[in-house]
């Protein structure tokens, strides 16, 4: 992403009307850095005009997830993403939606220091 792509997404994200998300595509552990995919999103109501950033308006569809609450640095976010693949989806009987993995970000940097940040993880469920 470069430099004028981040700065027009910080300026979205300021102008958003409730919390910034992420939408990861690929799991960062397996997939080499100039594949990994992730989206960086605000809650916005109306469309964002087209624009030389390649910006664009999408949806997170509606439906059921399993959601965990993670505390602290998002550098140790694995540990609860991995916990709700690895632990709690094959006990739970649910099956995945087709649609990623969805990062809230509730409490976040530069507001809250890192060890109190909190993020929530939503897995996407039919």
């Amino acid at each position: 992403m470069t430099k004028r792509k981040v700065l027009f997404w910080i300026a979205v994200l300021y102008f958003a009307e409730g919390l910034p998300f992420g939408i990861a595509y690929d799991d960062p552990e397996n997939t080499p850095p100039e594949e990994f995919r992730f989206d960086i999103c605000g809650e916005i109501g109306t469309n964002v005009p087209e624009n030389p950033q390649g910006v664009t308006t999408k949806r997170i569809p509606a439906g059921r997830c399993a959601r965990i609450r993670h505390y602290g640095s998002t550098d140790r976010i694995s540990e609860s993403v991995y916990h709700l693949y690895r632990e709690w989806l094959p006990d739970s009987g649910e099956e995945l939606r087709d649609f990623p993995l969805i990062f809230h970000y509730v409490k976040r940097i530069p507001e809250t220091a890192e060890h109190e940040q909190i993020t929530d993880v939503y897995l996407p469920l039919k």
